[in-house]
């Protein structure tokens, strides 16, 4: 199954890098490449992850990244990464819904 990126999900994985950056910028490159590696299960395991319980669909899901909740939707032919979270920030889904579908 092929994996897509939404512009809402690059922004937050952006901003999160930069904020790592100011501190630890060789850290913020290497949380980067892990992040994507760690979408890559998707491909071929597209129900690995949860139901996100604050929207409740069986096509919107969440795997971890360390503290990061990684939100996705599941369609027939792909996986579109919605958007990227800190686990302890509250997650509002209209944050997503224009992507969400």
């Amino acid at each position: 199954m092929r994996i897509v990126w939404t512009p809402l999900a690059i922004t937050r994985v952006t901003e999160i890098a930069r904020h790592i950056a100011e501190d630890r910028p060789v850290a913020a490159e290497r949380w980067v490449a892990a992040i994507f590696k760690r979408t890559t299960v998707l491909s071929r395991f597209p129900r690995t992850g949860g139901v996100v319980s604050e929207v409740g669909r069986a096509n919107i899901r969440e795997i971890h990244h360390g503290v990061y909740r990684i939100i996705y939707r599941l369609d027939p032919k792909r996986i579109a990464i919605l958007t990227v979270r800190h686990g302890r920030r509250l997650l509002n889904p209209t944050e997503f819904d224009e992507v969400a579908g």
